[in-house]
């Protein structure tokens, strides 16, 4: 799409956020347009975005949008139901060091009848992946490509989380601590056990899980007090928003706020002794994506709110806590964009980038009036 069509939309997103909202306090620039099922973004310190793409495919977009160019050499992937190259981080230290963390699903074996998730550090040389390295894969082999979390976040510690899903069919392995079916894991930069992991010595236990009892989590992210905050898919209803603690069980499928698909009960407990009640909670399912923490200055009035994107009702969800944090207040912002919201990204210089969902998808900037 040429740039005069790109301005056109941006003005009409414009036009309709004052018309929305009231008074305007932002507009909606499309950045980049015709894009193949993007999930992920990150900022370099260039001004540069590497951007994936399900298909398997690793893009680096100019600074303007102008220019993208493909990284090449990415590694197989099963791009097939909600498979295939998902989420993008930096090492804390990449100015240093180079290292790029990407999670995908692929298969595991010569049949390719079994698939998981996959977690590999590269750096990038001349538009190419070199020094690739597998630090994890999920001991979650399943059938069906579904379910996989496949969320990467850095800690302040420097440790990696990565979420992986239940699997859909293997729902009750959430509750099992000798697999990584809805788990949230914990691990070092090169692939290790973190010291201090909490199933570390527990018999039978694997040694990465940090918590458990979790059903697909599509966002997580960690505040400037050191909380990690997970959101999760529900079945229909029971989509939930949790703060992590090591060790904690988070109830899936033995409680849920919701109910299966076909309408069946999942299970008649909504609460259990030992199990973690969610923050909050959204029945109806609003099919909770991309998450981060506004801690910038550009937008005051989103400062320190957790900001979900959404994918049924293709707008991003802000969510106010108190200091108990106990959500006091939901609202809803870029309804005008009608398109499903995969992800949201705070930028360095405090605007957003939204990415929206499937094909001729778009990287759309939320910018300061």
């Amino acid at each position: 799409m040429n740039k005069l069509k790109l301005s056109l939309i941006s003005l009409l997103f414009s036009f309709l956020s004052f018309n929305i909202f009231g008074e305007k306090q932002y507009n909606l620039e499309v950045f980049v347009d015709g894009l193949d099922h993007p999930w992920s973004l990150v900022e370099l310190s260039s001004g540069e975005f590497l951007l994936t793409e399900l298909p398997g495919n690793l893009k680096l977009i100019s600074q303007d949008g102008s220019s993208i160019k493909e990284i090449a050499n990415v590694p197989e992937v099963l791009f097939r139901g909600q498979g295939g190259l998902s989420d993008i981080v930096l090492h804390p230290n990449y100015k240093d060091n180079g290292w790029i963390y990407y999670s995908y699903s692929a298969y595991i074996d010569d049949q390719k009848e079994l698939n998981t998730l996959f977690v590999d550090r590269a750096k990038i040389e001349d538009f190419e992946l070199v020094s690739i390295e597998n630090i994890f894969i999920a001991k979650a082999n399943r059938k069906a490509p579904a379910h996989f979390g496949a969320k990467l976040f850095f800690l302040e510690d420097g440790t990696l989380m990565i979420t992986s899903g239940d699997g859909f069919d293997y729902r009750e392995s959430a509750q099992f601590l000798n697999n990584h079916f809805g788990k949230v894991l914990r691990i070092n930069d090169d692939g290790s056990i973190p010291s201090n992991n909490p199933f570390l010595n527990i018999p039978g236990a694997l040694p990465e899980i940090w918590s458990y009892g979790i059903r697909n989590p599509q966002g997580i992210f960690q505040d400037k007090n050191g909380l990690i905050y997970e959101n999760e898919h529900g079945p229909r209803g029971g989509d939930e928003l949790n703060i992590l603690r090591p060790g904690v069980n988070y109830g899936w499928p033995a409680i849920t706020h919701g109910i299966d698909y076909s309408g069946a009960l999942i299970s008649p407990f909504k609460e259990m002794e030992g199990m973690e009640q969610p923050l909050y909670y959204w029945t109806p399912s609003i099919a909770p994506s991309g998450m981060t923490i506004y801690e910038k200055d550009l937008f005051p009035e989103w400062k320190d709110k957790i900001m979900i994107s959404n994918l049924v009702y293709k707008d991003v969800r802000i969510l106010a806590l108190n200091e108990k944090k106990e959500v006091i207040k939901e609202e809803i912002l870029f309804k005008e964009i009608g398109k499903r919201i995969r992800n949201i990204i705070t930028l360095s210089n405090g605007e957003l980038m939204l990415i929206t969902d499937k094909k001729n998808a778009q990287l759309i900037k939320v910018k300061k009036i």
